[in-house]
């Protein structure tokens, strides 16, 4: 599948940053990347930003937030100036909730997805949104995956009948499901297994995680996706394709009401599915509880290299554990994400200015943080290497601007220039009907809601420069597993 936001195709690459943030939308989601963050706008009616960052912070959308009685949940996100809707449906499973021994399943069944239903033949929902001057597509990251249409808005209902028919109504047989697991194969094939970068992300990823789902690539591994059949499939498709386990997103020139009545006439007579869920059969509320193996804090630092002919640049990563915003117990992901703004936000940070500009060792360097995630996150700084400065040299120039930092503080025109940097891009997110969808849906598939989407911004105006030094001390001190790309 291809993301959304950019019609590119997804390239499993190193953890990418926030899915707005520093202006563009970054690989999120599908093939080994990892999902777009959440909540990346003002508080909804408010004017947080102006007080502190000199920015006119427009009003945000009024958000209104229905659940059916069958326990789907549903965001409306009015946006009425142009005539269109996008429509998306997002399920509490990635690739995070693949079960033992079957890694790749929540992406394979994505593609499933649009082998057809017992009323709807394969391929005849793709034809009619093109038929219509729609788009669609799909994706799937470690903690949700999601389907979309963007069509004119008379082309609603239509959209949510066909949807809700493929929330029960798949049709898989073995001459439907055996070709396609030949497509993902050559999907891993040629997105990961060719491409060193690609192959690199991948370790790293499994070093850095030891026992988090995190560690396994969203795609799969190669000797577990070559074992999925149709009944590995249907299995997983009837434990989470079930509305109380989903959230309808509609964004765009709808009125709330009338969006409510069209999701009761078709998902509302969906039956929940409250025979099934996780393995171990925990549930809240009718709600399938994700339950996964945590990370345990490292206790030695790593490093995985990869050598290969193909490598024209050599590339640097260092990888840290640390919370998400799902799994702080203070405010640790909001000052970590100002962390990431002021080290490696752009030609103006730390790690730019002073090993690019200064001391010439690098000829980028960078770093990000991803805060929506269930379990914890990670935080990463990269560095390429100017010509003849080894990858060793580097890590330690890198590992000296992380002290420098540590010691010497946070200045307040550095923090001031972060912080208004990062809530100017939350307010251009507004701008997009197709951002915002996407910013409420991945929020609230890993457990956020409205609300916490709405106040990021001011949460993110209440951190000093005290947590952003506190932040680097506690997190980038710790043991972190380091990448290295050389060529052969």
């Amino acid at each position: 599948m291809t993301n959304p936001f950019t019609g590119k195709a997804f390239v499993g690459k190193a953890f990418v940053p926030r899915g707005i943030v520093r202006g563009s939308v970054k690989a999120f989601a599908d093939e080994g990347t990892t999902g777009v963050s959440s909540p990346l706008l003002l508080h909804a009616g408010g004017t947080g930003a102006g007080a502190d960052t000199g920015i006119e912070a427009k009003a945000g959308p009024e958000v209104v937030t229905h659940t059916l009685a069958n326990g789907l949940d549903i965001v409306v996100i009015p946006d009425r100036r142009v005539p269109v809707v996008t429509h998306m449906v997002w399920y509490r499973n990635g690739s995070g909730d693949d079960p033992a021994r079957k890694s790749g399943i929540a992406h394979f069944l994505e593609h499933l997805m649009f082998k057809g239903t017992k009323t709807h033949p394969i391929g005849e929902f793709s034809h009619l949104v093109a038929s219509l001057g729609g788009q669609e597509n799909a994706f799937t990251s470690y903690d949700y995956t999601a389907y979309y249409q963007r069509i004119a808005k008379e082309h609603l209902a239509t959209m949510m009948s066909f949807e809700a028919d493929r929330m029960t109504g798949l049709v898989l047989t073995d001459e439907v499901v055996d070709p396609e697991r030949l497509v993902v194969l050559e999907e891993r094939r040629l997105r990961t297994d060719s491409d060193p970068s690609a192959q690199l992300a991948e370790a790293l990823a499994a070093t850095l995680y030891t026992h988090n789902p995190y560690g396994t690539p969203i795609i799969g591994w190669q000797h577990e996706i070559e074992t999925l059949d149709r009944h590995d499939a249907i299995a997983y498709y009837e434990r989470f394709y079930t509305p109380e386990n989903a959230i309808l997103v509609v964004a765009g020139d709808v009125e709330a009401q009338d969006v409510i009545e069209l999701a009761e006439d078709t998902y509302g007579k969906i039956a929940p599915r409250a025979g099934i869920g996780a393995d171990d059969g925990a549930r809240e509320g009718g709600r399938i509880q994700r339950q996964r193996p945590q990370e345990p804090p490292a206790v030695a630092s790593k490093r995985v290299s990869v050598a290969d002919a193909r490598v024209e640049q050599p590339y640097l990563q260092r990888s840290w554990v640390v919370p998400s915003v799902r799994t702080q117990t203070d405010a640790e992901a909001y000052a970590l994400e100002l962390l990431a703004e002021i080290l490696g936000g752009g030609q103006t940070s730390l790690l730019y200015r002073h090993l690019v500009m200064d001391q010439r060792v690098a000829v980028g360097a960078g770093a990000s943080y991803h805060a929506t995630m269930l379990d914890d996150s990670r935080f990463d700084v990269y560095a390429v290497p100017a010509q003849g400065v080894t990858l060793e040299a580097l890590d330690e120039a890198v590992g000296a601007v992380i002290q420098r930092l540590i010691d010497d503080g946070v200045a307040a025109a550095e923090l001031e220039r972060a912080r208004t940097r990062f809530i100017s891009e939350m307010i251009y997110a507004q701008d997009s009907q197709v951002h915002m969808a996407h910013i409420y849906g991945s929020a609230l598939a890993i457990g956020e809601t409205v609300q916490d989407v709405q106040q990021w911004t001011r949460r993110i105006e209440a951190i000093d420069a005290a947590a952003v030094r506190e932040a680097a001390r506690r997190f980038l001190t710790r043991p972190h597993t380091a990448g290295y790309l050389l060529p052969a």
